[in-house]
């Protein structure tokens, strides 16, 4: 994602994570956060007093019943407790954090008209999970028929998407 805009403030030593579906990293100052998104769904989360914050890039919105193996964080429900317990770690509010969301396209063609697709599904679930958790969410760029790529800069708080149209197969 070398295209996305370079910002002049960037730290001199700089940790540079990119994100896998299921994936989730916490950072401060010196860490850009990355990622590709389709129906998946990406948090990024941001104090702009401590320059920390976080990015998670979910699958589905709930955990099932019985646990798949792999990890917990390709879930809405589970996502959402790991970024509270780095809130509660550094002796916050959720309130004080700038939230964003984004992802939730459509990529596959609607099998049955009475489904909700993937990509809906989550959008819902983090927006709902987010304001029962007393985030306030200040942007999203969501749903569509768009792959979109995250840049999420820690240093300054900056969220870059590139979106890409997508005609669902």
């Amino acid at each position: 994602m070398a295209d996305l805009k370079i910002t002049s403030d960037e730290p001199e030593f700089l940790l540079d994570i990119f994100l896998q579906p299921g994936d989730f990293y916490w950072g401060d100052a010196e860490t850009r956060i990355r990622t590709l998104l389709g129906s998946c769904i990406s948090i990024t989360m941001w104090h702009p007093i401590l320059k920390e914050g976080g990015m998670c890039h979910f699958m589905l919105p709930s955990r099932p019943s019985v646990q798949p193996g792999g990890p917990l964080t390709r879930y809405a429900d589970a996502v959402i407790e790991l970024f509270l317990s780095h809130v509660s770690r550094s002796k916050r509010k959720p309130s004080e954090y700038v939230v964003k969301v984004f992802g939730g396209g459509t990529m596959l063609k609607e099998r049955a008209d009475n489904v909700e697709i993937v990509g809906q599904r989550n959008i819902r679930a983090a927006e709902e999970l987010l304001a029962k958790n007393g985030f306030r969410v200040i942007a999203s760029d969501v749903g569509g028929n768009v792959y979109r790529r995250i840049q999420f800069n820690i240093w300054s708080g900056d969220v870059w998407v590139k979106r890409k149209e997508s005609t669902p197969a």
